[in-house]
């Protein structure tokens, strides 16, 4: 694709596939290859900003730019510490493995939870975020297992849930899936779509925030019936399967006339 003044008609679903090479091949942070979307990172730093964690729990670190950026940014705040988790580091570099704030663990996300768990202190503010295999079922392994370690007001980030719901890659069902099916079973959190402002993200429905008190005020205007997860759809087939016609009817005569 040529200059931006020179496609002004191009739409936002064909320019994702550009978007994507870039953030894969020609992406990098100090130096180091950074797969982040530039738009969700400056979002991190708000967030970072706004909740001043105490930890952050990346789950995936690659060759280590967004982990050396979370680290900055720490830096700035004057407090924190990364927690980085990943199957090898060997492709990340040394600026990241000898930052101070930087701790490493090579292993599955999942089951280094228990490693994870024993640095956190009681009263530490925590924020995790997603960014492993991108797997529907790792995804929510991973959901299960750290959302009880995101404090309230806090975040747990999925990222990559643009899988199938804008970039045209990886499995057929995945982060995007994964987020609905684990918010049909716990209530401590919401979407906060206020963290997508720039519209391009690639963590669509991905930014879950730990509510402070009142629950499920998850924003549902946009969310359709087939975007949300297996377990959701089947729930509302037996629903509708097994559920007599006349309820309908009377649900809907009602809703119309009041």
């Amino acid at each position: 694709m040529s200059r931006l003044e020179e496609n002004l008609q191009t739409t936002v679903k064909d320019l994702i596939p550009t978007l994507q090479d870039a953030f894969t091949h020609k992406t990098s942070y100090f130096g180091v290859q950074t797969l982040k979307n530039p738009f969700d990172m400056w979002v991190y730093n708000e967030i970072i900003f706004e909740v001043k964690p105490d930890v952050i729990v990346e789950i995936g670190n690659k060759n280590g730019g967004s982990t050396l950026a979370l680290a900055h940014t720490l830096d700035l705040i004057g407090k924190g510490r990364v927690i980085g988790i990943d199957l090898s580091h060997n492709t990340v570099p040394e600026i990241v493995k000898e930052h101070p704030r930087i701790t490493l663990i090579e292993s599955d996300g999942v089951k280094a939870f228990p490693q994870v768990a024993a640095q956190v202190t009681t009263g530490e503010t925590v924020l995790v975020i997603e960014d492993s295999s991108h797997t529907y079922h790792n995804t929510l392994a991973v959901l299960r297992e750290y959302h009880g370690l995101v404090t309230e007001g806090s975040y747990f980030i999925i990222e990559d849930s643009i899988i199938r719901h804008g970039l045209d890659a990886g499995p057929t069902i995945g982060p995007y899936e994964a987020v609905f099916d684990f918010l049909e079973e716990n209530d401590d959190f919401y979407i906060d779509r206020d963290k997508e402002k720039y519209i391009v993200t690639w963590n669509p429905s991905g930014f879950l925030r730990k509510s402070t008190g009142s629950k499920n005020q998850q924003d549902t205007s946009t969310i359709q019936v087939d975007s949300k997860g297996p377990l959701a759809r089947l729930r509302q087939f037996v629903v509708y399967a097994f559920t007599p016609p006349i309820v309908f009817l009377v649900v809907n005569y009602f809703r119309n006339r009041y």
